[in-house]
Formats: C-alpha cells, sequence, structure tokens
C-alpha cells in the first residue's frame, strides 16, 4: 500500500501549479520537525503544501497523504509511518489531520520515535479546540494561513510583485507608498473585485460560481467541522445556522445576547460559546475592548463577519460601504496586529491609535484633537495628511 501511496503523491506535486506562491512558505521552511498549518476551509492550506513539496523536496524521499483518506478509518498511521520511514523516508507531509482519531497523539509518537523524519501537517482552524490526547505545544511550530490579502490577490490578477508594507510604514509614509501602487495598478478598482471575490483563492476557478462554492464552503464548516471538533451536537446545527445568519444580516453590530439567546432559544452561555465557535473557525470576526480581550467569553462590542466576501455570500442585500469598509480593515489587520473597539473611533489599534472608517467625505470631526488618529477613507487613490486609503491597509501581509 505504501507505494500506492507514494504514486499518488508523487501525480498531486507535479500536477501543483507553481506560478503564484504565497510568501507564507516560508512557515515551513523552518528548521522544526515538526509544523503545523491550521486555517479555514478553502484559503489553500493542501496548495501551499504540496507547493513547498514540488519546490523544496526535490531530491528527498518524501510523501504527501490526506488523513481524510477512508484507508486511514481503518489502519494505523503509525504504522503507515513505519514502513515509510524504514524505505528511507524523510518528509512526512499529512494534510487535514483533524479527520484522523487521535490525530495529536499520532503526531506525538511520530515526533518522539522518528528523529531523523520531518513531519508538516496542515488543519482545520478549529485545530486547538478538538480535544486532543497529547500536548503538542513543545514539540510544534503551529502556524494560521488566512486568505489572500489585497496585495497578493493584486499580485496574483495583475502578475505584479508588490511587497508587503508594515503598519507603521502605511501610517508615515502613505503618500509616497500610494503613489508607487497607482503609477503601475487601479487599486480601487481591484479593491472593489477582491472584497467580492478575491479571498479565497478558489475564485480562479470561477469567479461566476465562487459566490455559490463560498456558500457550500460555510455550510461545511458548520455542518461538518464544527460538530467534530467541539461538543456541538448534530441537533443544533441549525441554530449555529440562525446565529450566523443573524449576525450575516445585522452586521456590524453591537449584539444583545439576552435578545439572541432568546431568539434561537439557546442559553447565554451557550451562545457566547456559539460564538467563540464561529469566530475561531474564521466565520466572524469579534471586537472587544481593550479590557476584556483575554476573556474568552467576554461580550463583543461589535460583530463582524471575518471578511467582506462572506458579506457578498450570506447576505448580499445589506453588503453596504459602510459595513464593507469596516470589515475589510479589521480583517486584514487581525493577524498582524491588536484591534480593539474604540469609544471615539471605529477602531484601537495597537493600544494607540484611532481610526475612523469612511468614504473620502469623511471628516475629522468625530475624532478631533484624539493624538494618533486617523481617517481611513475607501474611495481615495492618495491620501493626505492623517488621511489614508483604504486600500493601503492590504499590503500589510
Amino acid at each position: 500500500m505504501l507505494n500506492k501511496f507514494i504514486e499518488l503523491s508523487e501525480r498531486a506535486i507535479e500536477f501543483t501549479d507553481v506560478d503564484f506562491v504565497r510568501s507564507q512558505i516560508s512557515y515551513l521552511q523552518q528548521p522544526e520537525r515538526l509544523i503545523g498549518i491550521k486555517g479555514s476551509r478553502g484559503v489553500g492550506k493542501t496548495t501551499l503544501l504540496l507547493q513547498f513539496a514540488k519546490l523544496h523536496l526535490k531530491n528527498n524521499r518524501k510523501i504527501y497523504i490526506s488523513l481524510d483518506n477512508p484507508y486511514f478509518t481503518k489502519n494505523n498511521l503509525l504504522e503507515f509511518v513505519d514502513e515509510f520511514v524504514k524505505n528511507g523516508g524523510e518528509y512526512l507531509l499529512l494534510d487535514e489531520v483533524h479527520h484522523y482519531s487521535d490525530w495529536s497523539l499520532a503526531l506525538k509518537n511520530i515526533y518522539d520515535n522518528y528523529k531523523n523524519l520531518k513531519v508538516v501537517y496542515t488543519g482545520s482552524s478549529l485545530l486547538h479546540l478538538s480535544k486532543g490526547r497529547a500536548d503538542l505545544s513543545r514539540r510544534t511550530m503551529l502556524y494560521t494561513l488566512h486568505g489572500l490579502s489585497l496585495r497578493e490577490y493584486i499580485n496574483l490578477v495583475e502578475k505584479r510583485n508588490f511587497q508587503t508594507l508594515s503598519f507603521d510604514e502605511i501610517l508615515t509614509n502613505h503618500l509616497e507608498l500610494s503613489k508607487t501602487v497607482i503609477s503601475s495598478v487601479k487599486p480601487i478598482q481591484l479593491y472593489n473585485e477582491y472584497v467580492q471575490t478575491g479571498y479565497y483563492p478558489f475564485f480562479l476557478e470561477n469567479k461566476q460560481t465562487y459566490l455559490f462554492k463560498l456558500v457550500e464552503t460555510v455550510n461545511q464548516i458548520i455542518e461538518t467541522d464544527l460538530p467534530f471538533v467541539t461538543k456541538i451536537s448534530y441537533a443544533n446545527i441549525n441554530k449555529l445556522k440562525q446565529l450566523l445568519q443573524i449576525i450575516s444580516e445585522s452586521v456590524p453590530f453591537k449584539p444583545n445576547l439576552e435578545k439572541i439567546s432568546s431568539q434561537i432559544e439557546i442559553s447565554k452561555n451557550t451562545l457566547k460559546d456559539y460564538l467563540y465557535y464561529l469566530e475561531e473557525a474564521m466565520l466572524i470576526a469579534m471586537l472587544k475592548s481593550d479590557r476584556k480581550v483575554n476573556s474568552n467569553l467576554a461580550k463583543p462590542e461589535k460583530v463582524y463577519l471575518n471578511h467582506p466576501n462572506l458579506m457578498f455570500c450570506l447576505a448580499n442585500e445589506n453588503s453596504n460601504q459602510g459595513n464593507i469598509r469596516e470589515c475589510f480593515f479589521l480583517n486584514q489587520l487581525q493577524s498582524l496586529c491588536t484591534v480593539n473597539y474604540s469609544e471615539v473611533g471605529d477602531f484601537l489599534v495597537n493600544k494607540k491609535f484611532i481610526f475612523e472608517i469612511g468614504g473620502k467625505n469623511k471628516t475629522y470631526k468625530q475624532i478631533a484633537n484624539i493624538e494618533n488618529s486617523f481617517i481611513v477613507a475607501d474611495d481615495i487613490e492618495i491620501g493626505h495628511k492623517n488621511t489614508i486609503p483604504l486600500w493601503l491597509f492590504g499590503f500589510l501581509y
């Protein structure tokens, strides 16, 4: 059976496109023996794994296997790995590890017993919520893969090579940075495309069916992934769907937990759990006060969908500009910066900077005389002083 899996692996690697490779491939090039990539369905974890094999493991004895293969429901992974190592195996690439029973214990045993084997694995963004029997924290380097940034989308569709910009660079030098970009592309046009159909790489397959596929992806997360790794019973899946629909029709909004829990007939504590699970599944983003951020069950001040693409597939009639602006800004910053609710503006970033999000006519009235405050506008190519184009924050990663 090993030879059959090697054959399938080589075929998958051979037919993997490497014309566009995300910079996050560097995660997999670290010297550690156990490296994990977690992320939502559709963000490109499998592609990244196969590209790594094709580009960086040409001369190594390697194998790629997906643990959602029915073979591993009845066959032991450790026995398979033992045979692979005895036949000269050096790199083990495991996809969808959360589908394997006792995946964490299996990874621990592989790590402890095969000192010359390097393992790279991928799993759901919910990976750490599953009740694994082994603590891998001292053994593994675990990274999160997000969807495409606006910068990556532009590089992909326009065949460009724009580099990432730091948060500080954007604040201090946005005028010159904007001029560099607009000299070769139309960032506002590309931003408008991106917020509708550009976050998940599978837009490349067919933009016309993209939103339909995204709805399917959301349903798979709720119907399969969440019940699989949490205590949610299959009977309560519809309540999760109700909750997500309420959020999608209202975002961004300040949630009334009592009203929502009554509306979908669950307890307030269960509602807090469900909100937390939806956030871990990368379907929503909760904005909390900086005084409450360390508590998973603290009441969020505002709730957003994770990315504007989700707004267009779940609540298209409610996808107004104000919602899209704030959702985009939060999404592009949250993996790199600390973003909290602000009493005076829309967002408090890194506990220091206040941002008010709006259109080209947005004024400083709401944040006048506040130190380190900025206007972020979505329909301008170039900013002025403390007014920064919204699209530029899409170049952070």
